[in-house]
């Protein structure tokens, strides 16, 4: 009997796309002064806080909202509907 070797599977943030395969997708490290975008890369999207997304489209969805909140902060900041 072999021992079987576990595939990780990966989320998509904005639409709950999951795949063990993922070839287009993005994965964006980020903190509240330092956003940084990759092509997909497994290091890059095992790290510890990576975000992982199904496409551009969703990616954009989230650095759009990290701008949004990082800008609107000195304005006592922005919230979010399910919907957005």
């Amino acid at each position: 009997m072999g021992v079987g070797v576990i595939e990780t599977s990966y989320r998509c943030e904005i639409c709950g796309e999951e795949s063990q395969n993922p070839v287009r997708w993005v994965v964006i490290h980020c903190s509240d002064s330092q956003l940084t975008v990759f092509k997909w890369d497994k290091e890059a999207a095992d790290q510890r806080g990576a975000r992982h997304y199904c496409g551009e489209a969703h990616a954009q969805i989230y650095i759009s909202r990290w701008f949004q909140s990082f800008c609107g902060s000195a304005r006592g900041g922005l919230s979010y509907s399910a919907g957005a």
